[in-house]
């Protein structure tokens, strides 16, 4: 469009925008023509992105008209019920999963949170957060068993309040754009603040019985730090849903997929088939069985979110068609008064 500008998105409040252009930060909204066309949540602009906007109010307002192409979007099931995808964050070279090393650690929520980094586009890595809290040899059990978690992706821990390790995470964002994604009280936005050099993210204490934070993060906010580098805080998840995950199960279960790929059946459920390769690696104590059961979870998962996903593409399908149907008969319908038939 004639006069349109890029800008960058820096935060999201339900369908109001903040946007970054020329050194400053200025509210948005997308303009009714785009939202009009859009068809599915992933059309809207996302925290990341670069959008064409145009300028009003002598530049202190502007109109977002188009998303520019992504280059990668992290995405999850959304949160309300429904099947579509909840994009999260886009245009990131890395997305650092963080979790605590006190109660906050979890090996299942890693594994769901690497598929989603894998399939997003972005190179994944681990931050292991509060190493100060945890006894020696329980951190090495915890690398460990986070490593086993995420082949390929590098582990980093830290102590967010003294600095320790974070000279790793400075390392591998570069002057790139990051993502940071983690449940409440594992410490995301007390790193985004050592990274900043000032308090940009508000912080609070978890609970002491159980490690769990409180949201203190409610929207997405993207900050721009001194050498050009982008990251972008999430609001905490407990729960990823992976329904419209794709190839990053695979990717993130290498040893899974190429143990099936020795199965005597092409079609092995992994269950009670003879020659199954990847229950003969579990009795063998090569492969932890919690590790086979999260993984063929999230198979199901993604099964049936495609087949949801599918049905729904169908049905709205069908609707474009019954609505092209009815503007065809009301063309031909005015045609026909026209000429007084």
């Amino acid at each position: 469009m004639q006069n349109d500008i890029t800008a960058l998105v820096t935060a999201e409040h339900r369908q109001a925008y903040s946007v970054y252009l020329d050194g400053k930060t200025i509210p948005a909204q997308v303009a009714g023509k785009f939202r009009a066309s859009a068809v599915s949540r992933l059309d809207f602009p996302v925290v990341g992105d670069s959008v064409a906007v145009t300028l009003h109010d002598n530049g202190e307002q502007a109109v977002i008209n188009e998303v520019l192409p992504r280059k990668s979007i992290l995405l999850r099931k959304e949160v309300s019920g429904g099947h579509d995808a909840q994009p999260l964050a886009a245009n990131i070279d890395r997305v650092f999963i963080v979790m605590g090393l006190d109660g906050n650690f979890n090996t299942a929520r890693l594994e769901r949170l690497l598929v989603a980094a894998r399939d997003s586009n972005a190179a994944p890595a681990v931050i292991l957060t509060k190493k100060d809290l945890c006894p020696e040899a329980e951190l090495a059990e915890k690398t460990a068993a986070a490593a086993r978690c995420a082949p390929g992706a590098e582990i980093i821990c830290v102590c967010a309040v003294s600095g320790e390790g974070m000279e790793s995470v400075i390392r591998l964002l570069g002057s790139g754009a990051a993502c940071f994604a983690g449940s409440s009280g594992a410490g995301k936005s007390t790193i985004i603040n050592r990274l900043c050099g000032y308090e940009a993210a508000a912080t609070r204490p978890v609970r002491e019985d159980d490690s769990r934070g409180r949201h203190t993060t409610v929207a997405r906010q993207l900050y721009i730090l001194p050498n050009g580098a982008r990251i972008i805080d999430t609001p905490g998840i407990r729960e990823f849903g992976l329904e419209c995950a794709e190839g990053g199960l695979g990717a993130s279960f290498p040893d899974i997929e190429e143990l099936a790929a020795q199965c005597r059946f092409g079609n092995c459920s992994h269950d009670t088939e003879p020659g199954c390769a990847v229950k003969e690696a579990i009795s063998g104590g090569r492969l932890p069985p919690a590790r086979l059961k999260n993984y063929l979870k999230m198979q199901r998962e993604m099964f049936h979110g495609q087949a949801k996903h599918d049905a729904k593409k169908r049905m709205l399908a069908n609707r474009q068609s019954r609505a092209f149907a009815r503007r065809c008969r009301g063309v031909l319908e005015a045609k026909r008064r026209l000429r007084g038939g």
